[in-house]
């Protein structure tokens, strides 16, 4: 490069020029006093506005010092800033040494700027700015001095160094172009792919929308006419669970289809589709059959329950009888009457079996005796199989914690295993409560099933005559046991008290919703009432009985005055029976049969206190009206504590009773 052009002119006999400076005039360069009226010392040799090329700087190889004109001669006085950085022509001269017109002495104070220099008056002998450079580039060209070979072959060490850099500086640079075309030629490449791939993508999905298009149109009907082989292996061969429901009603969904488009549409591929679907409807059916069947079965095991394989194997499975019951309706309903037939057994044995145990249940006998007008009240104890034996004495006529059995939380039914080892003596309000609560709770869990399998194959009329058909047996062997515990007993507080808890039956089975009971509900209602209306005739008739045993003349004086105005024994029995069944009616209206009879009993009682008035105390009024005082007050106490609207009657109708005879008292 540059060596070349060096040694080119050195044969030419003309000076090498400064590397990177401007081209140097062959005139003789001007001294320094022709250059103006100031210029900064510089080095000999070098033009002032030329610059040096360095590898470690770009500073320019001299300064001019900047200064102002001062205004009408005067003179500028400026302050040098004391700079600690290295004067970049001192770097220049240790790099290329020495020039040949250097001073050797004073070197230092050639290349610096003094106070005195500060001081100088400019003088630009009435020239411009631009005409001062002018001037001075021209005397810098007639001032040059060329430069000799001596200079030449001393500096050329410092050249060919310098050559060597800015060769090496090319080599890197020629391997940055080679990397750089080599990246701009990759990036291509890339943009290329990438626009290639942008059209593939685009071809791409318009393929995929026009796929989707033709697949909406043409799916349903490559459906309709194609039947999966994992369909039919599946209806053939497969395990019965969930999956093979859904695979069911896919094959069903498409049978319903084909028959109504193969009216519309004739084809070789539809007239080939359908007997394939009607095999595999024949082959679901018989499996469906099968199935059931042997879980009709599994209902008989023994000590089995019934519940679990309704919730786990039949429930789960319910679409499986509607299939059924829509393809093949005589198979169904055989399969229906089939269920049926196990369940009425079922329910009928284990209802007997739970009677039995009931049976075994200790209860109080209360008999004739028991009535409230019988003076020897007698205590015996029994089972519901009649067998006396002799048990702890009861009493008749007070109600006590009997009326906790109606606010009880606990509704479960005893137990089997409890009713036979139970040796307490009971009233017959508990073998009735337990039996009829367990019959409720299976025949509300039945009919829900009922409800929940066989719908929407079966109507609910239909399904509630199936109900009535499976429980029709335990219904009467339910009402059998009812009559069995009231046939011969007296004790009308148990009475009532099972009417209050079928009443009860009642409102839970319209909270669950199941009409089916009702008929078994108010059959029992009727064998409950009549009874308790004949022991409350019992009780009216006993009193009366009573009554008319009374001697019917007056007493004589000293048995008047020897006989005491206490309550009646009567009265007491009275008293406890009026507050057991007014205890029992506070949440009901006074238009049951139990008003009626109460109302006849407490007249009968008002009639037998009067003529024992009269019997016992003769003509004493005052004794008399004492002995009524003291036996209406009796019944207000006992009664006192009771609310509800019968009872408000029953205490307002004492009192007027009493207040009646207290005047006189």
């Amino acid at each position: 490069m540059w060596l070349d052009r060096l040694a080119g002119q050195q044969h030419s006999g003309s000076p090498s020029p400064q590397p990177n400076s401007r081209p140097i005039s062959p005139m003789p360069r001007r001294t320094s006093s022709a250059r103006g009226p100031y210029l900064t010392s510089q080095r000999p040799g070098i033009s002032s506005r030329g610059s040096t090329l360095s590898l470690l700087s770009n500073d320019s190889s001299s300064s001019l010092l900047a200064s102002s004109k001062r205004a009408n001669g005067s003179t500028l006085k400026q302050s040098s800033t004391v700079d600690d950085a290295p004067d970049p022509e001192e770097i220049l001269a240790r790099i290329l040494g020495p020039t040949p017109d250097s001073p050797v002495s004073d070197e230092g104070q050639a290349w610096r700027i003094t106070d005195d220099d500060l001081e100088f008056d400019f003088d630009f002998g009435g020239l411009a700015l631009h005409e001062l450079a002018t001037q001075e580039g021209a005397q810098e060209e007639e001032t040059y001095k060329s430069q000799t070979v001596e200079d030449y072959e001393r500096d050329k060490a410092k050249f060919e160094e310098l050559h060597r850099s800015i060769q090496a500086c090319d080599d890197i640079l020629s391997s940055v172009e080679t990397n750089l075309t080599s990246f701009r030629n990759d990036l291509a490449a890339v943009s290329a792919d990438i626009e290639s791939l942008q059209a593939r993508s685009t071809a791409l999905n318009v393929r995929l929308e026009n796929r989707k298009a033709v697949e909406k149109g043409l799916g349903p009907v490559v459906e309709e006419l194609s039947v999966s082989p994992l369909v039919v292996s599946k209806i053939s061969e497969g395990h019965i669970d969930e999956a093979w429901v859904k695979v069911l009603a896919e094959v069903d969904k498409r049978a319903t289809n084909h028959k109504k488009n193969a009216q519309q549409i004739q084809s070789k591929a539809m007239a080939d589709t359908g007997p394939l679907l009607e095999k595999l409807i024949l082959k679901a059916i018989e499996r469906i059959r099968d199935f059931l069947v042997a879980q009709i079965k599994a209902l008989r095991s023994p000590q089995i329950n019934a519940q679990i394989i309704q919730q786990q194997n039949f429930l789960k499975f319910k679409d499986l009888f509607s299939f059924l019951q829509r393809h093949q309706p005589v198979l169904g309903g055989e399969i229906c009457l089939a269920y049926m037939n196990t369940m009425r057994w079922y329910y009928l044995n284990q209802f007997t079996r739970y009677a039995k145990a009931l049976e075994k249940i200790k209860l109080h006998i209360l008999d004739k005796n028991d009535v409230l007008g019988h003076d020897d009240v007698s205590r015996r104890a029994t089972v519901l199989s009649s067998s006396k034996l002799a048990g702890a004495p009861h009493d008749a006529f007070n109600l006590g914690r009997r009326i906790d059995m109606l606010k009880t939380n606990n509704q479960v039914a005893l137990s089997s295993y409890l009713a036979e080892e139970d040796q307490s003596m009971h009233y017959l309000e508990v073998p009735f409560r337990n039996f009829n609560l367990a019959l409720i709770d299976n025949a509300t869990a039945e009919y829900t099933f009922l409800a929940a399998f066989f719908t929407p194959a079966l109507s609910f009329s239909a399904i509630s005559r199936h109900f009535n058909y499976i429980f029709e047996p335990t219904f009467s062997m339910g009402q059998g046991l009812t009559k069995q515990l009231v046939a011969d007993t007296f004790d009308g507080l148990g009475l009532l008290l099972c009417v209050r808890l079928n009443q009860h039956f009642v409102f839970e089975l319209q909270r669950r919703r199941i009409p089916a009971v009702d008929g078994y509900i108010n059959g029992t209602a009727m064998v409950l009432w009549p009874r308790l209306q004949m022991v409350m005739d019992a009780h009216c008739e006993s009193v009366k009985t009573l009554t008319a045993a009374l001697p019917s003349r007056a007493p004589s004086a000293a048995s008047a005055k020897a006989a005491s105005a206490a309550p009646h024994v009567i009265t007491q029995r009275f008293g406890q029976l009026l507050h057991g069944i007014l205890a029992l009616s506070t949440e009901f209206g006074d238009d049951e049969p139990v008003v009626i009879s109460l109302r006849r009993l407490r007249t009968d009682m008002e009639g037998f206190l009067t003529k024992v008035a009269h019997a016992t105390l003769g003509a004493d009024k005052r004794k008399r009206d004492r002995f009524l005082y003291n036996n209406y007050s009796l019944i207000l106490t006992i009664i006192s504590d009771v609310g509800g609207k019968l009872a408000i009657e029953q205490q307002e109708h004492f009192e007027e009773l009493k207040l009646g005879v207290q005047e006189s008292v």
